[in-house]
């Protein structure tokens, strides 16, 4: 276990690396009028990117051999895209189809 100094250099340590992160693009960026390109550029493709890369790193240990062959994983992609379709609200995508997935894999496509 760590002793109480121990933690509190942590904190200030985990606290200084995230004030530094967050304050480097205001001390870079600070005499110029416009955002630079490439900011917007990052800004409009890494959300998407990023989407992309949850989806694959989620589907990574999906089954497609054994029973249920994945279906309430398609299921739960399915209800989460028209349920963020429908109402445009990440939140009730993901509990929805999060909650829509854990009862298919509960009680509908039981293994065994």
């Amino acid at each position: 276990m760590y002793t109480d100094t121990e933690m509190i250099v942590f904190m200030l340590a985990a606290g200084l690396g995230t004030f530094i992160t967050r304050a480097i693009p205001f001390v870079f960026l600070r005499d110029s009028k416009e955002t630079p390109k490439v900011v917007l550029y990052l800004g409009r493709v890494l959300p998407a990117a990023c989407i992309g890369l949850l989806i694959i790193y989620c589907l990574k240990d999906v089954s497609v051999i054994d029973w249920p062959h994945g279906i309430p994983v398609a299921i739960g992609i399915l209800i989460a895209g028209a349920l963020h379709y429908w109402k445009r609200n990440a939140i009730l995508s993901i509990f929805g189809s999060t909650i829509a997935y854990m009862v298919m894999v509960q009680f509908l496509f039981l293994r065994g």
